[in-house]
């Protein structure tokens, strides 16, 4: 039987190192389209390949332009 994916997601080692991944790739986005120090990453979440980041409304228009980015949406508080 050959490698499965999905099996191996599913190990601790496999969650571990996709987490990584993923939070690794954000982090690249991130750094190719906002200036360091301008910005803070809050969480990556990994279930949604999203992340949380703190940034200014200009910033969040270059973020909506980057071809590696599908969509970004204000956070809505709840009251």
């Amino acid at each position: 039987m050959g490698f499965d994916l999905y099996v191996y997601i599913r190990t601790k080692r496999g969650a571990h190192e996709l987490d990584l991944y993923l939070s690794r790739k954000h982090d690249e986005v991130l750094a190719k389209n906002l200036q360091p120090g301008t910005y803070n990453k809050t969480i990556s979440l990994v279930i949604v390949d999203g992340f949380a980041v703190e940034i200014t409304d200009d910033q969040a228009n270059v973020l909506r332009s980057a071809k590696e980015v599908r969509i970004v949406e204000k956070n809505q508080e709840l009251p």
